[in-house]
């Protein structure tokens, strides 16, 4: 369980925030900052994105709609999935997923601007591809962190640890491939409506294949000491576990 001091001040008791705390929001920042750039890398140089940006991408492509708009009105449709999985309306998950989702879907895009200014696209293809499997790893590491951490997530990554540890006995690689297949869904209606695919591409197929268990692998091998905490998929609730 994680330590919490406790001072009385004026005869009430006032929460002080531990060693343990300030960890997990060191943990936290990182995981955006991996996921973000991450994200920001497979969406500029068009050689394959993760699942869930790529059909937003392709959204975007047949709608006109700004990427940051799909992007969040996605989030908002997996919210609302999440509260149906779990059976109840959890409003502190909801509200972290949303101020999680605003400054992440901004700062993809945003990134992923500069990124394409800087000319990343003008660097040898061989060196492209491996940017861009870098991308995905990137994602998954930071899905890694900030799952353990568990103080907010986006909507996509909490709906895969819900599934996760409700109904694959905390198998990252199964829960992974399940969540992708709305996006898989979505991306196949854009192609069909629109004939043509944005985002899909080599860095697609490594992360279909291959993210779910990397997320799996740097749960173990990137600060192991961070443990699952206050997991919650809708029948009980359980601290500090770990899964593989």
């Amino acid at each position: 369980m994680q330590e919490r001091n406790i001072f009385v001040v004026a005869n009430h008791a006032v929460p002080v925030r531990t060693r343990r705390q300030s960890e997990n929001l060191i943990y936290f920042a990182l995981s955006i900052l991996f996921n973000s750039l991450g994200n920001a890398l497979t969406v500029a140089l068009n050689l394959g994105s993760a699942l869930w940006t790529a059909s937003a991408v392709n959204f975007t492509f047949i709608t006109g709609i700004p990427l940051a708009v799909v992007l969040f009105a996605f989030g908002v449709a997996v919210i609302i999935a999440n509260a149906v999985i779990i059976g109840k309306l959890d409003w502190h998950r909801i509200i972290g997923n949303v101020i999680f989702m605003v400054p992440f879907s901004y700062l993809i895009g945003i990134l992923s601007n500069y990124l394409i200014l800087w000319g990343i696209n003008d660097l040898p293809l061989i060196v492209r591809v491996v940017m861009d499997c870098f991308g995905v790893c990137l994602i998954s590491l930071a899905i890694s962190i900030y799952q353990r951490v568990n103080l907010m997530l986006h909507p996509v990554d909490d709906l895969m640890q819900i599934i996760r540890f409700k109904y694959f006995k905390g198998s990252a690689t199964i829960a992974q491939l399940v969540t992708f297949m709305p996006p898989i869904l979505i991306t196949v209606i854009c192609w069909i409506i629109g004939q043509h695919l944005l985002a899909i591409n080599i860095g697609t197929i490594f992360a279909l294949l291959f993210q779910g268990s990397l997320v799996g692998v740097f749960d173990k091998i990137v600060f192991p000491s961070l443990k699952h905490q206050n997991l919650d998929h809708g029948e009980t609730k359980n601290d500090d576990r770990v899964h593989s």
